[in-house]
């Protein structure tokens, strides 16, 4: 699967976008200034939905992306700057090409789920990218409310806890949004976790040799 990944990554380096992060993070926050311009008329012409797409409002395919996650001025700007951080540091650790596949496959995989299902929506989507900063740096230490320090693996246990609960309250639409989501993690860290398996096993059956 790996190869395969990065033969996909090769495929497209060409066409991939540099500071890609960067770009989706301008766009939310455009949104957001003009969301408050406009009083808040703004988001309802951006977020999917099947019906409207299929009556031509085409947009609707790829808008939805550029909705900011909050309403609220000083939470969105950490939150921008936040997935800003992350996108770049995903960045530099595996390449324009890579990030940009991973990226990519997580908006086509949500595109199609709501083509099918009726409902989609960047959160989850956007929780992915936070999902592989956390396995890629599980030690990142952030300041929690610019106050505590919270390592990175400790929050992504709470948004794995958020994503079960979700999986178990929300309806098929919205669980199938968040799976495409999931998906795309496994996709791309498989390797990652099976490795992290085979080292516990063996870490134990070290163990077990001791004692013996």
């Amino acid at each position: 699967m790996r190869n395969w990944l990065d033969r996909a990554a090769d495929k497209i380096r060409r066409f991939a976008i540099p500071n890609l992060m960067k770009y989706i993070v301008i766009s939310m926050g455009a949104v957001f200034v003009l969301d408050l311009v406009f009083m808040g008329r703004l988001t309802p012409f951006l977020v999917f939905s099947k019906s409207a797409i299929l009556t031509g409002q085409v947009w609707r395919v790829l808008s939805f992306i550029f909705i900011p996650i909050s309403t609220s001025p000083l939470f969105v700007v950490f939150v921008l700057y936040f997935y800003w951080m992350i996108g770049q540091a995903l960045e530099n650790e595996w390449g324009v090409a890579r990030f940009n596949l991973f990226y990519l496959a997580g908006i086509a995989g949500t595109i199609i789920a709501g083509l099918i299902t009726g409902y989609a929506t960047n959160q989850y989507l956007n929780l992915s990218l936070f999902f592989a900063f956390a396995i890629l740096f599980p030690e990142f230490e952030l300041r929690l409310f610019f106050i505590l320090p919270v390592k990175v693996k400790w929050l992504a246990y709470l948004n794995a806890a958020f994503f079960a609960y979700q999986l178990i309250v929300s309806s098929w639409p919205a669980r199938v949004a968040l799976l495409v989501a999931v998906a795309n993690i496994i996709l791309f860290f498989w390797h990652d976790f099976w490795n992290r398996i085979n080292n516990l096993k063996r870490q134990r059956q070290w163990r077990q040799n001791f004692r013996r």
